[in-house]
């Protein structure tokens, strides 16, 4: 199987100016198209020659591990962005975020802590498990909540390549910042 760079669901400038033009081709453009590159240069002659990329990342280790989650993790995280997103999720979704987290600024500010503790590079995930119940995880370099069963619904890169051009030193501020770009439709279909 051949994997490809996934298309933006909008113009590179569209995020401006939660996430700069800048950031997302260099984000989009160079980082998840390494991933990419690097991933379909490991596969070929092995098991995942023809897994998909959720298998792959549960099954690997190593390389093929590291670019396989950080394909997955991006595939998600810019698809999850929209110029007209922000807001609350409604559905179920948003029922079950009111019900596990009192409401959505409760759920917000714990995501929020979670994301901002990642020691290093890494990310926040909303997860939900095979019973619907939502779960805060946060995963180091590229791992994803698949590797723990789990859904994968809404994931904040919190490597600094994701948020330095526009943010500096300030991952707090970028983190705030997403909740103004989430579509989500596209979150809440994920559930």
């Amino acid at each position: 199987m051949k994997f490809e760079l996934p298309a933006l669901p909008y113009e590179s400038g569209a995020l401006e100016p939660v996430i700069g033009k800048q950031t997302v081709e260099l984000h989009h453009g160079k980082h998840f198209q390494a991933y990419i590159t690097n991933l379909n240069n490991l596969v070929p002659g092995t098991k995942y020659e023809n897994m998909d990329l959720v298998d792959i990342v549960k099954d690997s280790d190593g390389p093929v591990f590291n670019n396989a989650g950080q394909a997955l993790n991006h595939e998600i995280y810019f698809s999850s962005f929209s110029p007209k997103g922000g807001g609350e999720p409604t559905g179920k979704l948003g029922e079950a975020i009111k019900a596990q987290f009192g409401d959505f600024e409760n759920f917000k500010k714990e995501f929020n802590a979670a994301a901002v503790s990642v020691f290093g590079s890494g990310w926040a995930w909303l997860a939900s498990d095979a019973e619907g119940k939502l779960h805060i995880t946060k995963e180091a370099n590229g791992s994803n909540p698949v590797v723990k069963g789990l859904n994968p619904l809404l994931g904040f890169d919190v490597w600094e390549h994701a948020y330095y051009l526009d943010y500096q030193n300030r991952r707090p501020d970028h983190v705030n910042a997403l909740w103004n770009i989430i579509d989500w439709n596209v979150v809440g279909a994920r559930y």
